[in-house]
């Protein structure tokens, strides 16, 4: 591997001026020199990493062929650029913008001052690599304070705790991790983000179901006036989550389970303002299970993308909520249209939350929060499934939708306390 790279601008050029610059150079540390043209200049660059490159151009007319070919390196040569050429450059400033260090007319070079040409481009493009080094390790340091500070305002907010102790928390797991402060900052910040975007992914699979129960609510005559608040509401909800989620930088994968989430809930909105009827709210229902259907797979997409195992208890609880919804959905389904698929999804979903709610109860990411939280959820758990048994009487469907909403509530309260949770954001 040559320690010097000769370029001409072409193989012409480079019959009289290679011989030339081989004699003076003979007995150095560059004695035999590779060559090539500028048209391969980079490619061989890049293979043969040389330490050193000289542009050799004998007349004015071949030196924009060599500057086209340094535009490449967008001005940062990968090591030491020097331009023998057939007298001082008329517009330097564009030689030092392709990152040339030093220049010298090729008549007047003899080896004394090659030596010393090569030398000073040499001691230019050092000083320039320290100079960058200095600038990427003082922007990593602000970058990482950066982190911190945002680690630190997220820890200091989860746990109740000061700025002190917040930083010895982050300390210590650096050291546990061997990793630097900064890398374990940016991945608590990351994890925490991440948690947010499955919660809320998470809110539209429980907002198409809470949307086809509050129809279902309305066709059977319960708290109409306050059904048409909360689907108001919800539908603001589906809205500010998907402008949330789309501002997110996601994947492939993800964003193209976020345009699926779109696409099932456009159909799904146009009928919202319908009339109550037992055929319309049958599509309704249809249309929601295909927004449920793509809510999931976007939430799975961003518990991968994540990359964080214990997000994987922000995604369970989250799921409750819909599930609670889609339970009074279904009873209220079941009652009004006499449905028996409906009936056998009731009694999957039962099964499904029952399951969960053991999972979350016999969970190690827990604090006197969740657990008191959770035990109010098994409690009204117990009123929804009253509720459901009795879905047929005026009593049982007030009893349903009210249990479902305070569910509803009750997970959302666990969902946000785990998304906080120092086990989960740490893990």
């Amino acid at each position: 591997m040559a320690s010097l790279l000769l370029v001409f601008p072409s193989e012409t050029s480079a019959a009289g001026a290679s011989a030339a610059l081989r004699a003076l150079l003979a007995g150095t540390e560059f004695a035999n020199p590779d060559e090539t043209t500028c048209r391969s200049m980079v490619r061989k660059a890049a293979a043969d990493a040389p330490r050193q490159i000289l542009l050799c151009a004998t007349q004015g007319a071949e030196e924009p062929a060599l500057l086209d070919a340094l535009k490449a390196w967008q001005g940062r040569p990968p090591c030491a650029l020097s331009l023998a050429c057939g007298s001082v450059p008329a517009d330097a400033v564009q030689w030092v913008e392709c990152g040339v260090h030093a220049w010298a007319p090729l008549g007047e070079l003899d080896a004394v001052r090659l030596a010393r040409l090569l030398a000073e481009a040499q001691a230019r493009w050092q000083r320039e690599a320290d100079l960058r080094a200095e600038m990427h390790a003082l922007r990593t340091r602000l970058d990482e304070r950066k982190w911190i500070d945002r680690a630190k305002g997220l820890l200091m907010s989860a746990r109740g705790i000061g700025e002190d102790e917040a930083f010895v928390l982050l300390r210590g797991a650096a050291m546990h991790a061997n990793l630097r402060l900064g890398e374990v900052s940016r991945s608590l910040v990351e994890a925490a983000q991440w948690a947010e975007a499955i919660n809320r992914a998470g809110q539209l699979r429980m907002l198409s179901q809470r949307l086809a129960r509050l129809a279902a609510q309305e066709l059977a005559g319960v708290d109409v006036r306050r059904g048409r608040v909360l689907r108001k509401e919800s539908v603001q909800r589906v809205q500010q989550n998907l402008e949330h989620l789309d501002s997110l930088g996601l994947d492939s994968r993800a964003a193209h389970s976020l345009a699926q989430v779109r696409r099932a809930w456009e159909p799904l909105a146009s009928v919202l303002d319908e009339r109550a009827a037992p055929a319309a709210l049958a599509e309704l229902d249809e249309r929601a299970e295909a927004l449920l259907g793509a809510a999931e797979a976007l939430t799975g997409a961003l518990e991968a993308t994540g990359a964080r195992h214990a997000l994987r208890i922000v995604n369970i609880c989250g799921r409750q909520r819909m599930r609670a919804q889609r339970l009074a959905k279904d009873a209220l389904l079941a009652s009004l249209l006499g449905s028996d698929a409906v009936r056998a999804r009731l009694t999957l979903t039962m099964d499904e939350f029952e399951a969960a709610l053991l999972d979350l109860e016999q969970t190690p990411l827990s604090s006197a929060e969740i657990r008191a939280t959770l035990a109010q959820a098994r409690d009204e758990w117990l009123v929804l499934l009253g509720g459901v048994r009795n879905a047929d009487s005026a009593d049982g469907r007030t009893a349903l939708v009210r249990a479902s909403e305070a569910l509803l509530l009750r997970f959302d309260q666990l969902t946000a306390a785990y998304e906080r949770s120092l086990q989960v954001i740490m893990s």
